[in-house]
């Protein structure tokens, strides 16, 4: 088991980015829910939905079976990230607001976005796919919170979020075009996606609005 674990977490760029994606992703899902005040069932299920489905989505893309369901390890990687979240709750009066958690949600969308551009790349779809797969795996969990959570997914109205993910994903698929190792490609990725999330936190950054657009003169 110990072994299995260290595989996990150091044997290669994708085992490391989905570890952090899920312990990330996980805790800012339970985060959303102990704000909505839900039962412990409630914040886990929420906190899990988070980190996984956005994974599970990549796999049925890529036509294979969702590691979520292969490997136990992933299960107890999610529930850590649960349990910090419940954690931070007990010490914090805003723990969904607070710099670890807003941090948290960078990182975990630049590890899955990384790990989603890694998957693409080894099934050797095309630039488009490894751009959309990567976006798919870093934005997919928290869309489906956010339905869970009955509201509509923020990625579609505010927000520069899954811009990030394009970014990143983008950043992967130029670097290793040009010859770079996977794990300097995934370096690249993860650097321009936890970034660009952190500039747009730090400086209000959102995409125009059809309203922002209009040329009308009145």
């Amino acid at each position: 088991m110990s072994q299995s674990l260290l595989t996990v977490l150091f044997g290669d760029p994708f085992a490391v980015m989905n570890t952090i994606g899920l312990v990330a992703f996980a805790l800012v899902g339970s985060s959303k829910a102990i704000r909505e005040e839900f039962d412990l069932l409630g914040i886990v299920i929420v906190g899990l939905a988070m980190a996984f489905a956005g994974g599970a989505t990549r796999d049925l893309l890529v036509a294979r079976v969702p590691l979520a369901l292969q490997s136990p390890i992933e299960i107890w990687l999610g529930l850590l990230g649960v349990a910090l979240a419940i954690g931070l709750n007990a010490v914090l009066s805003a723990p969904e607001t607070h710099p670890v958690t807003l941090v948290s949600d960078a990182i975990g969308l630049a590890a899955f976005a990384t790990a989603g551009a890694i998957v693409a790349t080894d099934v050797g779809v095309s630039a488009f796919g490894v751009v959309a797969i990567a976006t798919i795996n870093a934005v997919g969990g928290g869309a489906f919170a956010d339905i869970l959570l009955d509201r509509a997914p923020f990625i579609l109205f505010e927000d520069f979020y899954a811009s990030c993910a394009v970014l990143g994903g983008s950043a992967y698929w130029v670097v290793g075009g040009l010859g770079a190792t996977p794990g300097t490609a995934a370096a690249a990725c993860a650097a321009v996606t936890v970034g660009s999330r952190l500039a747009a936190v730090t400086y209000g950054w959102n995409l125009p609005t059809a309203q922002n657009l209009d040329l009308r003169r009145e």
